[in-house]
């Protein structure tokens, strides 16, 4: 059994660390609030651009662009990580889709997203990371973001886009998934004939309108994600107190067995003492 040093200086650290993780839940419970907040105000704007992106196209059905069509390029993987561990399985979770995606393309682009991604994936050198958007997921950082791979996809660099993120269904469950973004395809409009007066040109307004849509999708894709991580980390860290809660109950269980010990040793020894003065004065007694 440990001393009584030993599972002091246990029972200690594991308080420290308790610490720790009790403000990583305090922390992760807030963040995860407001960013549940901001994507329950983002989900329907980006449901309404999607829906008016949709009418546009389907009443110009002749539009001639890179973003539509069969693709012609490079196919791109953009992944969504984070930017530090201890969230659970979320970060494994994004990589292991991530790895059965760019196994199914050929020379596949990779980018990256969060600094976790970015260790993991070093070794297939990504041609680019976005090491901000993880930890802040804000409309300026999915525009950023969309500039820099829409300019690929004009340039010819990309022939199609397909985004690796994790999908918070609610509290309790998320799954890591992907969804091919761009090029976007046509849908019949059927017997609706909507007409667009288009200002000032149609190729304006609908690439207006096309940024504008990848843009809520990034950034929707980039929320849905933090909210995933905060959730998973928040749940790591009530277990990971949980289980320090454990700890200390069964450190503390043997501290109190070492301290009993101690005392029944000294309650030994101090009756094994007395028994042998007395036996002492006796055969001192009988000898005179």
């Amino acid at each position: 059994m440990p001393s009584a040093k030993e599972l002091k200086d246990r029972i200690k650290a594991v308080k420290e660390t308790r610490k720790i993780t009790g403000a990583m839940y305090l922390i992760s419970s807030t963040k995860l609030r407001r960013a549940k907040a901001d994507l329950a105000q983002t989900r329907p704007y980006f449901d309404a651009l999607r829906e008016e992106a949709g009418r546009i196209l389907r009443a110009e059905p002749g539009f001639d662009s890179r973003y539509f069509g069969a693709p012609s390029g490079a196919p791109g993987v953009l992944v969504i990580t984070a930017d530090k561990g201890l969230a659970g399985a979320y970060n494994i979770s994004v990589i292991r889709e991530a790895e059965e995606l760019l196994e199914t393309q050929k020379e596949p682009r990779l980018f990256v997203v969060g600094e976790y991604g970015r260790r993991y994936f070093a070794q297939h050198r990504p041609d680019a990371e976005y090491l901000g958007a993880a930890h802040s997921p804000t409309p300026g950082a999915a525009r950023e973001l969309c500039s820099a791979l829409l300019e690929k996809v004009d340039n010819g660099e990309l022939g199609s886009l397909t985004v690796v993120y994790t999908d918070m269904r609610n509290s309790m469950s998320s799954r890591a998934m992907h969804e091919r973004l761009l090029p976007l395809e046509y849908r019949s409009a059927g017997d609706e004939e909507t007409k667009f007066e288009l200002v000032p040109s149609e190729a304006e307004v609908i690439r207006g309108a096309l940024r504008s849509y990848i843009t809520g999708f990034l950034y929707s894709a980039l929320l849905d994600s933090f909210c995933a991580e905060q959730n998973a980390r928040v749940a790591a860290m009530d277990s990971a107190n949980s289980n320090a809660q454990e700890l200390l109950g069964d450190l503390t269980l043997q501290l109190n067995r070492s301290r009993q010990a101690a005392i029944t040793q000294e309650i030994t020894e101090i009756s094994a003492g007395a028994q042998a003065q007395k036996n002492k004065r006796k055969k001192g007694g009988a000898s005179s």
